[in-house]
Formats: C-alpha cells, sequence, structure tokens
C-alpha cells in the first residue's frame, strides 16, 4: 500500500515526531507508513485520515 502521508506532513508543517506525537504513535512508524514498510491498522488510517481531514481513499491507495 503507499500513501500520501510524506507530503500531507509536509505540506502541515510537521516532523515525523511531530506528527507521532499527535497520533500517539512512535516516529518510526510514521516513518514507516511513509516508507510503504508498515500499513496502519484500520483505526490508525481513519485518526490520520481525520487528522488531516480527508477521506481515507485520498491518503492511503493500492498501487498496481
Amino acid at each position: 500500500m503507499r500513501s500520501a502521508l510524506k507530503e500531507l506532513r509536509i505540506e502541515a508543517g510537521l516532523s515525523q515526531a511531530a506528527l507521532a506525537g499527535i497520533l500517539m504513535v512512535s516516529r518510526q512508524t510514521i516513518n514507516a507508513i511513509e516508507t510503504s514498510r508498515y500499513d496502519p491498522s484500520l483505526t490508525l488510517a481513519v485518526r490520520i485520515a481525520r487528522h488531516f481531514n480527508r477521506p481515507v481513499e485520498e491518503i492511503f491507495y493500492v498501487e498496481d
């Protein structure tokens, strides 16, 4: 799964650590999602989407 998380985070002016603090996860979790090494749980994906006020499908997508 791919994501637009890095772009959204940078656009919002947030560091990985700052976003991790907001979402109550580790900075390593944010890094792993951004580098496509980890697929977030549904709960975390929804929390990310709510934080950025976007639908989940706009942030996370499957590359064919």
